[in-house]
């Protein structure tokens, strides 16, 4: 009895009751990213299988994301012909018939100095006749003058390439206010009636963005809604097992997510194959204008914005379809 008294003794204590083991951070932090990668891979296969289904989801994605993609192109090129009339915009000042050269000389001085003017050049009267005499072909008509009607010419461009209309009527204002200047000519209406084009074109752009952006966040939650209710079973036994919202949640954001990215890789093609199409017929035009205007897409940077918030416009439409779903679920 003392010998096995002794040997129960020797026998190390261990603890009752259940053992509770610890998991280290980088261990939950491998598993939630398994499980991301697993939901979204699985996603993007099951749509992969029924082809048909998915494409027109897409397409109708496309189709409501192209039409506000397309008028921020026709913004974009506004934009592009406003910066390109910028850069050319001048002023023709005209100055009055018999100035005399040293008044001419002083005024050239005076505007050169002017930190508001970027370039200025003198056409005089004698120049201005022999060029008209040059590219007329009525060389004999201009010989037989007695005189030259032509008034000598300053061409003014302003220092700021994006200076307003307002600004340029200022500068204009100011240039005819000289006395030995006749007129100072500028297409003004035609600057203000461009200006107000490009600001309705804007405001339309961003009201039609986002009536088309709530029509796919429909789309892309009524689909996932259909899907919900194939996956009805499987998403009740989850949550028997004790399967958190987030994640049942979490397969259908990746769906909602690949629909977004798809209608917005569709929608980039669309706008590609349109400008390349209009492309050649608009170079043509603006060559025969002498003008090297050429049509403007959305480039790498902006194509891959458009497929991004395509993304996360599906990623909000899911949110909303699943989490409505989720709560009559529990209210049941």
């Amino acid at each position: 009895m003392i010998r096995r008294k002794s040997e129960k003794s020797s026998i190390p204590l261990r603890s009752a009751g259940a053992v509770q083991s610890k998991t280290s951070l980088a261990t939950k932090a491998d598993a939630w990213m398994a499980h991301h990668s697993t939901n979204a891979v699985g996603s993007l296969l099951r749509l992969l299988e029924t082809p048909i289904q998915s494409l027109m989801t897409w397409l109708v994605v496309a189709i409501a994301t192209t039409l506000p993609a397309t008028l921020f192109v026709v913004l974009l090129n506004l934009q592009q012909l406003g910066d390109h009339w910028h850069s050319s915009s001048q002023i023709s000042v005209f100055l009055k018939q018999g100035a005399r050269a040293d008044a001419v000389e002083a005024l050239q001085k005076k505007w050169q100095a002017r930190k508001d003017i970027g370039q200025l050049s003198y056409i005089s009267p004698d120049a201005a006749l022999k060029e008209f005499r040059d590219q007329s072909g009525l060389g004999r008509v201009v010989d037989s003058l007695d005189n030259n009607p032509l008034p000598g010419v300053f061409l003014v461009r302003p220092a700021d390439t994006d200076i307003s209309p307002d600004e340029l009527e200022t500068l204009r204002k100011s240039l005819a206010d000289e006395p030995v200047v006749e007129e100072a000519a500028v297409d003004m209406q035609w600057v203000k009636r461009l200006h107000q084009i490009m600001q309705l074109a804007e405001r339309m752009t961003i009201a039609l963005s986002v009536l088309l952006a709530l029509g796919v966040i429909l789309i892309i939650g009524n689909t996932i809604r259909l899907t919900i209710e194939n996956r009805r079973d499987e998403i009740l036994v989850t949550r028997l097992v004790g399967g958190t919202n987030a994640w049942l949640r979490r397969p259908f954001l990746y769906t909602g997510l690949w629909y977004g990215l798809g209608g917005g890789i569709v929608t980039t093609l669309l706008l590609a194959t349109g400008i390349a199409w209009l492309n050649q017929p608009v170079s043509s035009l603006a060559d025969l204008y002498q003008s090297s205007y050429r049509l403007q897409g959305l480039g790498f940077i902006g194509s891959l914005q458009l497929i991004l918030l395509a993304g996360l416009t599906g990623v909000i439409g899911a949110w909303i379809a699943v989490s409505r779903h989720l709560r009559q679920s529990e209210a049941h």
